[in-house]
């Protein structure tokens, strides 16, 4: 329970620091006349996507597993570890690869419009 107190000192100053350096950039910002509308730049995050394709991972990782597990391939606490981290971790790639290609299709149709 002691470990509590220089935890919230740490993320004190930490917030303390972040807020500060926010508040100088959109300083400069608004001192060059720039809009600020670049923090609120919405990132396509589907949620519901990168959780899907997790346990879609993980369960392939399992199901790899038994069957390396059966086939004498490998011991049951190594493949069932390491199959369920390999892919749920492709999971997660694979969800990024697609939020980022979806960002990258919001942002040029954004741009598009702006320009005409």
């Amino acid at each position: 329970m002691e470990w509590l107190i220089p935890l919230g000192f740490f993320a004190l100053v930490y917030g303390m620091v972040y807020l500060n350096v926010r508040k100088k950039e959109r300083l400069a910002l608004l001192e060059y006349n720039k809009d600020a509308s670049i923090f609120q730049a919405g990132k396509v995050k589907n949620v519901a996507l990168k959780w899907g394709l997790l346990l879609v991972g993980i369960g392939i990782g399992f199901l790899l597993a038994n069957m390396l597990i059966r086939s004498e391939r490998m011991e049951e606490e190594a493949a069932y570890f390491s199959m369920s981290f390999l892919f749920g971790g492709f999971g997660l790639v694979a969800s990024y690869i697609i939020d980022l290609a979806e960002y990258n299709r919001y942002k040029k149709e954004n741009h598009d419009t702006k320009q005409q």
